[in-house]
């Protein structure tokens, strides 16, 4: 029992991975996107279409705990499989408790649930720390964040990367000092210092391009810093793309900048780093993780630290060949259907025979 939100491409991307493998149901805190409906017929869907907040708080959806509860007591199902621990995966284990249901829990970590909210208060982090003591297992998709998960108190944390259903086909030549980014237009993906990087970036290089991708509360702003410092006609927002006109993007592009102030590891890193380009992450122990270190000392991509240094760090890079080991690295570490198979593998274990 998927429980999510099914609005979500990640959610969707568990249930394309999940459904050939298991008798899948899911309940959605909001809608469901259109596939889902292709996936699962309309008895193994449950559609709750509140508006939860990712920080909690989330009333509606705890007023949803009676559908819910009666539901997963007819389905009977074996594992409740939660999504973001301080919405979805509290109302997991309240309805295990509530129904007395005999499912276990298995909790996936999506990176604000344990980086950000434990740290908004006492209540936040005792809430964190009941759904994660709540959990069988658990899922994170970095090492970072599995430590963090330890310290609130799960138990056993599986890591792997959230990564890509398939490598992508590669057909387009590159444009060397086109930029790409894709991270939302909020505070907490801080669009303004991609904006400040990018600065830099075409005070060096004048044929330098960046394309926004993605939407946020803090698109108008944006866009006013754009103008602002001269960029407008060097920088393009695009909005939400769709699957196949991201990848074009990704292809074409050299260089991912994604600068948060807080993150695990990022499929929309993975995917870029997939169609070859080379990221430009923040200074955060996952980002760290992901880029990592070559045979020859040489990291994946550079971090960040100081946008001073940025476009002449840049420069020393030989792109096109660490565009291809990225891509060559994804293919071995970063595609999700063989650690899908693991969990799969590891919940059969822990399933009552």
């Amino acid at each position: 029992m998927l429980i999510g939100d099914g609005e979500s491409p990640h959610l969707l991307k568990w249930a394309r991975a999940l459904q050939p493998r298991v008798q899948l149901h899911a309940i959605s805190s909001r809608g469901f996107l259109p596939e889902f409906h292709q996936l699962l017929p309309d008895a193994r869907r449950l559609a709750l279409n509140t508006a939860p907040e990712h920080g909690g708080g989330n009333i509606a959806l705890v007023k949803q705990l009676p559908k819910v509860g009666a539901w997963l007591a007819d389905a009977d199902a074996d594992w409740l499989h939660a999504h973001y621990l301080t919405s979805h995966g509290t109302l997991a284990w309240a309805a295990k408790l509530g129904w007395r249901l005999r499912a276990q829990i298995a909790g996936s970590a999506w990176g604000s649930d344990i980086l950000v909210t434990p740290n908004r208060g006492a209540s936040w982090k005792w809430l964190t720390k009941k759904a994660l003591r709540s959990c069988a297992i658990t899922t994170s998709d970095s090492l970072h964040m599995a430590d963090r998960m330890r310290e609130l108190g799960a138990g056993e944390v599986m890591t792997f990367p959230f990564g890509l259903e398939a490598l992508p086909k590669q057909n387009v030549t590159k444009q060397p000092w086109l930029c790409f980014a894709n991270r939302g237009l909020e505070s907490i993906y801080r669009p303004e210092r991609v904006i400040e990087a990018f600065a830099r970036i075409v005070a060096m290089h004048p044929d330098a391009r960046l394309v926004v991708a993605n939407d946020g509360s803090l698109r108008a702003a944006v866009e006013r810093l754009v103008a602002a410092r001269g960029l407008a006609d060097k920088v393009c927002f695009v909005g939400r793309l769709d699957a196949q006109a991201q990848a074009a993007h990704y292809a074409r592009s050299t260089w991912f900048l994604s600068l948060p102030e807080s993150d695990s590891v990022s499929v929309s890193v993975l995917e870029a780093m997939a169609h070859g380009c080379v990221p430009l992450l923040s200074e955060l122990p996952a980002n760290r993780e992901l880029i990592g270190q070559l045979e020859d000392h040489e990291a994946r991509g550079l971090i960040v630290d100081s946008l001073d240094d940025l476009p002449t760090r840049m420069a020393a890079l030989d792109a096109a060949r660490l565009g291809a080991s990225n891509r060559q690295w994804v293919a071995a570490h970063g595609l999700f259907e063989p650690h899908v198979q693991r969990f799969l593998t590891r919940l059969k274990e822990l399933t009552p025979t």
